[in-house]
């Protein structure tokens, strides 16, 4: 019987992802638009499908690590 690995973490450091996932987000969207409001809505979409895209990556880890 396989164990799955678990790291110890503070659910703290999940608290470093929303200042992270805005400046990012908000960063990107700059880049491509000059209007405020086209700024904002596309940082929105951005921090989706980056929060999307990071659910999905652990969930597959977790797959990947609790059962092959």
């Amino acid at each position: 019987m396989m164990v799955a690995m678990s790291i110890p973490m503070s659910p703290e450091y999940l608290l470093y992802y929303l200042p992270l996932l805005a400046g990012v987000s908000l960063v990107l969207a700059a880049t491509r638009h000059e209007r405020p409001d086209l700024i904002i809505r596309q940082a929105i979409s951005h921090g989706v499908w980056f929060t999307v895209f990071m659910l999905v990556a652990a969930a597959l880890l977790y797959v990947a690590t609790r059962f092959i």
